[in-house]
């Protein structure tokens, strides 16, 4: 029996993960460990490790490694934290496999762990680029320590052979996040309003804003933008998403806080879960912000996006995307964009670039070839494209 060991840090990341793990429960070839970590065990991001619960997967271990601040030396501790508390995990349990996903700071320490115990990794969505964002170099890093890559476009694909990955080992199987759209257990709009408390009889607009890590102190002003942006459409409701523990997450969580406070027609929510997530993208009229959803999944669901700044700068688009800078002007004209009547009909006829046939099955049955038939040898040799 080989034993894989799935990490997973936060909300988002587990959404993705899920039905990977899914397809790897009751196997009897297969060890599954479920590592649990960084904001999931957090009062303050919502205590997301209990979806994981109510889903009825089993959690191996839960290691704590968030300092309570969002400044870049508490990150950095963070990251210290975690390769301590990973260092004893890895040592007691030698997983034979360790699958990752994304480009968080998190992620990053925990595959150096592996890196040195020896612990062959596999890695979803290498290859994307993402200008504004620390994560860019995070990725790349994670991906140079994996030895199976798994991308969610053939461009990416190229990336990472470009990184000198062989092309053996580097598989385009499209975004999990769009089979999750077809996979969901949609619940109805109304029953989503009573979750959240907030009348969604009127058109509303999904909001989640992120820091831009590469751009200095920026959050306070372009986090003020934006509500001053979403104050003037007051015609419309909004839900707002929480961050995660970024650099300066919490400064835009506060403000956020402050401006639902006394507004009825603004809430709040620390974590939706998977299934009220994309039930609100479902039925809502844009989704406003800078997170990697907005590019990846919403298309798919025929919905503008409004991508504000250069957090998501370099990742590949679909036509439903409406780009704008940080600022009151430009975030409220796209807003208007996106409520324009020939505009929305444009994009009902939006094809989605991280769209793929079977892509959880694809990314199980490699990983099964390469673990049980031996196929790994993390000895890597550098593939130069010439």
């Amino acid at each position: 029996m080989k034993k894989i060991c799935i990490l997973t840090a936060t909300r988002a990341e587990y959404g993705l993960l899920k039905p990977v793990i899914e397809s790897f429960v009751n196997r009897k070839d297969i060890d599954l460990r479920v590592v649990v970590t960084g904001a999931h065990l957090s009062p303050e991001f919502g205590l997301t490790y209990e979806e994981i619960i109510n889903d009825g997967i089993e959690i191996d271990k839960k290691i704590e490694i968030l300092v309570s601040a969002d400044t870049p030396s508490a990150i950095s501790k963070s990251m210290g934290l975690a390769m301590i508390g990973f260092a004893d995990y890895f040592s007691e349990s030698m997983p034979d496999l360790l699958v990752v996903l994304g480009d968080r700071y998190e992620t990053l320490a925990v595959t150096t762990v592996a890196m040195n115990q020896r612990i062959p990794i596999a890695h979803l969505y290498g290859g994307e680029a993402t200008e504004g964002l620390i994560d860019e170099s995070i990725r790349h890093s994670i991906s140079k320590m994996s030895y199976l890559h798994f991308t969610s476009t053939e461009e990416y694909r190229k990336r990472v052979i470009q990184l000198g990955e062989n092309p053996s080992r580097v598989f385009n199987v499209g975004a999990i996040g769009i089979e999750n759209i077809k996979r969901n257990e949609y619940i109805s709009k109304q029953e989503l309003s009573n979750s959240i408390n907030l009348s969604l009889d009127k058109l509303y607009a999904v909001v989640t804003f992120h820091p831009v890590t590469l751009e200095h102190q920026s959050s306070e002003h372009q986090i003020s933008e934006l509500l001053k942006a979403i104050a003037k459409h007051d015609e419309m409701n909004f839900i707002f998403t929480k961050g995660n523990s970024d650099v300066d997450g919490r400064i835009i969580n506060s403000m956020i806080d402050e401006y639902v406070k006394d507004r009825e027609n603004c809430v709040a929510v620390t974590s939706l879960g998977l299934k009220r997530y994309l039930t609100a993208i479902r039925y809502c009229q844009m989704v406003i912000g800078n997170s990697s959803s907005g590019i990846i999944e919403v298309p798919s669901f025929k919905v503008p996006t409004i991508n504000i700044g250069d957090r998501q700068k370099g990742r590949i688009q679909a036509d439903s995307i409406i780009n704008c800078a940080p600022d009151f002007n430009s975030i409220s004209d796209a807003i208007d964009k996106g409520n324009d009547t020939e505009v929305r009909a444009s994009i009902q006829l939006v094809k989605n670039p991280y769209e793929n046939d079977n892509t959880t099955c694809n990314i199980v049955s490699i990983i099964e070839d390469f673990l049980l038939n031996n196929k790994i040898d993390i000895k890597k040799r550098f593939y130069d494209l010439n």
